[in-house]
């Protein structure tokens, strides 16, 4: 359920909801939601698998103060402008390997990645975090598709990003005070 909800929530104006949306312009709804789903599981799982192979090294609070940190980077990334994304109309790939090779790359380097290691790393069923993460992008990254690149980008997303910023600074910053003893 975390995963699902910082996925969400960290999606909301990203880059990779925007490519989304800008892609199902270019080559239909149904197939980018398809492709995104299929790059955002493997970005996911390979987090999650990054995750668990940490898992037994750390300690319960350096998970708790990864996690902070992973939570502090995205809130500070959130109060920023989100750089409009590669377009990708020079990739003369197709529409099926152009959307799931580019959305895995934008999503692969992801903040969301990060979270969903330190999130994966901290439950006995690593790959819950993936599913949660998958599932919580989608729920962004589908009504951008839909909507297509024009209606997204007139929402309200700037002002929606800095109040997600600081909330995940806020999450972060109780974690990493907690997970270092000073609350």
């Amino acid at each position: 359920m975390a995963a699902l909800v910082a996925a969400a929530l960290a999606q909301v104006g990203d880059r990779t909801v925007w490519l989304t949306a800008i892609l199902a312009d270019r080559f239909g709804t149904g197939k980018v939601i398809a492709m995104a789903a299929l790059a955002l599981m493997a970005a996911s799982g390979l987090a999650a698998a990054a995750g668990a192979v940490l898992a037994p090294m750390l300690a319960p609070n350096a998970k708790q103060l990864m996690l902070a940190l992973a939570l502090l980077l995205q809130g500070g990334g959130a109060l920023f402008p989100a750089k409009a994304p590669e377009r990708l109309e020079r990739w003369r790939i197709g529409a099926v390997a152009t959307a799931a090779l580019g959305l895995f790359i934008l999503a692969f380097g992801d903040g969301v990645q990060f979270i969903v290691v330190t999130l994966a790393a901290r439950t006995p069923v690593p790959a819950l975090a993936a599913v949660g993460a998958t599932i919580g992008s989608l729920a962004v990254v589908v009504p951008a598709a839909v909507m297509g690149e024009a209606a997204w980008t007139r929402l309200p997303l700037r002002p929606l990003r800095i109040a997600i910023g600081i909330l995940f600074l806020v999450v972060g910053a109780v974690l990493g005070l907690g997970a270092v003893a000073l609350i």
